[in-house]
């Protein structure tokens, strides 16, 4: 088949045929009061962000706050970090990061802080709903290829680096490069990387955390002390590898800003970038649109004939497999196990780009064979181990239910991207007036 791709200066907005495979694209729609951005592997919708202009994102923020409630039968205090709500500090969070290092039995929060104290605090999730923003004093600081932990005193290795050489090389790297007391995660963009790339990001977070601390002593509490990085860069810099053919942006301005972060980042990678006019409809033009109608909707169709039927309530989320159409050309069990596999594929693939959280669980069609129930969770287990974000197959129920655990940071796209309908409050139905 035949693949669109955009001229190779940098903001040309020439669009020419080229033959061969595209393994992966970034497409970013820019417009006024919202950026989306999507994430394309050979085609196909991957992954899925979006912001708002006026939306504040505050996980990863950092902040000068004021203690203003101690409750010791939660083990928790709430902080006021100037939101319209006070944040919650669990106590796990102001234990040392390093397990190891953690006081057993734990003592009584009110030993740790008490109230009117101001304290640096990091946003680990958004507020949601009724409830504020979750907060901890395990400060990590994303760069290129590492994340920066000046407090956790260990090093750690992404756990999408198979190789085992290549772990213990970059182990190395990174225990060599750490002083006494810092921690260090090296992420997944790192597989490759030179001892050099990696010391310079580490300098780089070294400072930045050293800025970050000085501010700290000037800043009247509740203030803001750092700010993660908008939606375009933070991409860019999570996201974009070498296996990344090139970025599309319909925006002049947000198309030369991306060139120069990546210029500073990663030269290498800079002339990837590529500006096309928002005449052009990046969305329209790369299936990104059809394919986000198709797979927000609650009921999502698979290429068998098989679907999902989506419920998501403020704790967790329920997904109905059905065969629908799919009836199979062998014999039941078959059809069923069938219908079942490609069902896990779409649904890892669901939670990343709904960006799903909480208990998410899965009624599969019932299998008689207890092997290929084995399959289907090991399966799974393998797809969720390529999300980003942590997410763990627990297992299967006494039900028969496929139960999984998401990390929730911030709410699902199809919340935050989109008002509840007045007329049916969210049920997706109307009643029947007569």
């Amino acid at each position: 088949g035949k693949f669109l791709l955009v001229d190779k200066a940098p903001f040309s907005c020439k669009i020419k045929r080229s033959g061969g495979v595209v393994v992966k694209r970034i497409v970013m729609h820019c417009e006024e009061r919202v950026t989306k951005v999507a994430l394309l592997d050979g085609g196909k919708l991957t992954d899925y962000f979006v912001q708002a202009t006026d939306a504040a994102q505050t996980v990863g923020n950092i902040y000068k706050g004021r203690v203003v409630n101690v409750l010791p039968g939660m083990q928790a205090a709430f902080v006021d970090i100037g939101q319209e709500k006070n944040a919650f500090l669990y106590i796990n969070d102001l234990l040392p990061a390093h397990l190891e290092k953690q006081p057993n039995p734990k003592p009584s929060i009110t030993e740790l802080v008490r109230s009117g104290q101001e304290i640096v605090v990091q946003v680990a999730k958004e507020a949601v709903g009724s409830k504020g923003a979750r907060v901890t004093t395990h400060y990590s600081i994303p760069g290129r290829w590492i994340v920066y932990m000046p407090e956790a005193d260990y090093v750690a290795i992404s756990r999408k680096i198979e190789a085992d050489d290549e772990r213990a090389r970059l182990k190395r790297i990174a225990e060599s490069l750490r002083r006494p007391g810092e921690g260090i995660i090296v992420r997944t963009v790192a597989d490759g990387a030179t001892q050099e790339a990696i010391r310079s990001d580490l300098e780089f977070l070294r400072e930045l955390w050293d800025s970050i601390r000085g501010a700290v002593q000037s800043a009247a509490a509740p203030a803001e002390l750092y700010r993660e990085l908008d939606l375009i860069p933070r991409v860019i810099r999570d996201m974009f590898t070498d296996e990344v053919s090139d970025i599309v942006i319909d925006s002049q301005r947000f198309a030369k800003e991306a060139s120069a972060y990546l210029g500073r980042i990663s030269p290498e990678l800079a002339d990837r970038v590529r500006y096309v006019p928002a005449s052009e409809r990046v969305f329209d033009r790369f299936n990104v649109k059809e394919q986000l109608d198709q797979l927000f909707r609650p009921k999502v169709w698979l290429d068998s004939g098989a679907y999902l039927v989506i419920e998501r309530t403020e704790a967790l989320t329920v997904i109905d497999v059905n065969t629908g159409k799919f009836t199979g050309s062998v014999d039941l069990e078959e059809t069923v196990f069938a219908a079942n596999l490609e069902a896990a594929e779409m649904i890892a693939r669901l939670m990343r780009l709904r960006d799903m959280g909480g208990i998410i669980i899965v009624d599969f069609i019932d299998m008689d064979e207890e092997r290929h129930r084995e399959q289907i969770l090991r399966r799974m287990e393998e797809l969720v181990r390529q999300d980003r974000t942590k997410c763990v197959a627990v297992g299967w129920t006494k039900l028969g239910l496929l139960e999984m655990t998401r990390k929730k940071v911030r709410e699902p796209i199809d919340t935050s991207a989109a008002g509840i309908c007045p007329h049916c409050m969210g049920t997706g139905k109307v009643p029947d007036r007569g």
